[in-house]
């Protein structure tokens, strides 16, 4: 068990340096930043006098070496355009990045597994052909355009809920819809599927042959053996959902790591940019090391293989 745990953390350790390299490179593949954040009739020693001041006067090796030891402190530098450290930048960010995460995670829970049984049980009937569109809708339609609709309808003609921003205790619920929502399709899809697999099992139809209620066979044995699968994908998702808010968090103004990169990405601020790439690669990272330690304790055929 020891050599699994040890043997995952140096893999995350690895991954999340391999970010750190790649991250770096892309920040300065698209161009010279320093000529992004000076006027065109700058003089050259003006530029210049940027790009010490921005450490960019070094080779690439020196400037990853100054960048990767400071890091390692939890100093990502200064954002060039906010002027504050990117750190507490990313600090002030994480609490609604991952309130969002979260309730996006329940929802996609909370609405994917009941409806994928429903579905199941009723087979081949309108619930199930509903079930259908939904998980279609889920997984087709961009996230963009659903949100969109979702503030369209519920927030401007309807006026049930608050369009934008954090302020209203109404303002988690769409943004956490769209979000969630290729996730609630999804685990529509798996329980559906696991439940009809149960079902038609030998050891289902003893149960039915003996005189166990329906109700039993379904809540009692075939639903705890049917979660599996969708507990597994919820699991391996959580990381994604708390890292893939970008979206959600553009549409509805959300102020969260996600709405940050953007900013980062539109103000070509590469200090910010880079800080925030690591933040959600080690966030994404950490949620998968820990799914794969329950893994190993709840199935011992893991940490042998």
């Amino acid at each position: 068990m020891q050599r699994f745990l040890m043997r995952r953390a140096i893999l995350t350790v690895a991954t999340l340096w391999l970010v750190s390299v790649l991250i770096f490179m892309m920040a300065r593949i698209g161009g010279d930043p320093s000529t992004l954040l000076i006027d065109d009739y700058a003089s050259a020693q003006t530029l210049q006098e940027l790009r010490e001041s921005l450490g960019l006067d070094k080779s690439w090796p020196e400037q990853y070496w100054v960048f990767l030891t400071h890091a390692l402190r939890g100093d990502f530098g200064i954002s060039i355009v906010q002027k504050q450290p990117v750190g507490s930048l990313i600090v002030q960010r994480i609490p609604a990045t991952l309130h969002l995460g979260l309730v996006a995670f329940l929802f996609s829970l909370a609405v994917g597994i009941p409806l994928g049984v429903l579905s199941s049980l009723k087979r081949g009937s309108l619930v199930d052909r509903l079930s259908k569109v939904v998980g279609l809708i889920g997984q087709s339609a961009p996230p963009f355009w659903i949100g969109i609709m979702l503030m369209f309808f519920f927030a401007v003609k309807l006026g049930w809920v608050a369009p934008s921003g954090r302020e209203e205790a109404t303002s988690i619920i769409l943004p956490a819809i769209t979000l969630g929502w290729f996730n609630v399709a999804a685990n529509m899809r798996l329980m559906r599927s696991a439940m009809l697999d149960v079902l038609d099992s030998e050891y289902i139809k003893l149960a039915k042959a003996k005189g166990v209620s329906n109700t039993m066979v379904v809540w009692k044995h075939a639903f705890r053996n049917a979660l599996i699968p969708p507990l597994t994908f919820a699991g391996i998702t959580l990381g994604g959902l708390i890292t893939g808010s970008l979206v959600a968090e553009v549409v509805f103004a959300w102020p969260g790591l996600g709405q940050l990169a953007f900013l980062a990405v539109r103000d070509s601020d590469y200090p910010l940019l880079q800080g925030v790439v690591i933040a959600f690669a080690a966030a994404y990272l950490a949620t998968a090391f820990l799914v794969d330690i329950l893994y190993a304790y709840i199935d011992p055929r893991i940490r042998f293989t």
